[in-house]
């Protein structure tokens, strides 16, 4: 039996008392990256639960109920952050990116602890994959909150659309690896695709403003 509650305590743990020595910028991404393995350790009850209740298997629940589970209590410290603390809107991308980090660790952990580390390979794509998905539904709930937090008008109808996004993408993912051959490898490398694709547009972003400067 995997316990992952303890799992939780020893990862946590040093990070949190890490915070007592640090500040600014790297004290709030650790505390992120804490919150976000919480975040995964919640969302596996949540799942579970519904898994239960609805009495799902075990593909159904990766395809229907997880994305929707993780990707909701994802977004939720992030908006607790904003309503509380009201920080500048360029804050949001690295908490969002912190949360991920946490909750793709934190889950990576997990799996590593029930199924051993024996394929190299297997890990590494995973990290490539799994991983990766977080991230990229970390870096676009951050950016699509920082834009729309400085709107009113869009506010609401905004944050729902990105939580959307981000459910739709990490069904696809989960369908897509749960099939066999050719799509489930599409499935196992098309986060890290996006997440290229994303920083290729960083910098041409970047670009762009340093010419017309």
């Amino acid at each position: 039996m995997t316990y992952i509650e303890n799992i939780f305590l020893c990862l946590a743990l040093p990070m949190l008392l890490s915070l007592l020595f640090t500040s600014g910028s790297p004290r709030r991404f650790t505390l992120f990256v804490v919150l976000g393995m919480a975040t995964c350790l919640l969302s596996a009850y949540v799942s579970s639960f519904f898994m239960g209740r609805h009495q799902c298997s075990a593909v159904t629940t990766a395809i229907e109920i997880a994305p929707v589970c993780e990707e909701i209590l994802k977004l939720l410290p992030l908006l607790l952050y904003f309503l509380i603390f009201e920080p500048d809107s360029h804050k949001l991308t690295p908490a969002a990116i912190g949360i991920a980090v946490g909750f793709a660790t934190f889950e990576n952990v997990c799996y590593l602890t029930e199924n051993g580390a024996g394929s190299f390979v297997f890990l590494l794509i995973r990290g490539m994959s799994a991983g990766a998905l977080h991230l990229v539904c970390g870096i676009l709930t951050g950016l699509a909150l920082a834009y729309v937090f400085r709107r009113p008008w869009l506010t609401c109808t905004g944050t729902v659309g990105i939580l959307g996004v981000c459910m739709v993408l990490h069904g696809i993912y989960n369908l897509l690896i749960t099939a066999d051959g050719f799509w489930q490898m599409v499935g196992y490398f098309f986060p890290s695709a996006i997440i290229v694709t994303l920083f290729a547009a960083r910098l041409l972003h970047r670009g762009r403003h340093t010419v017309f400067r």
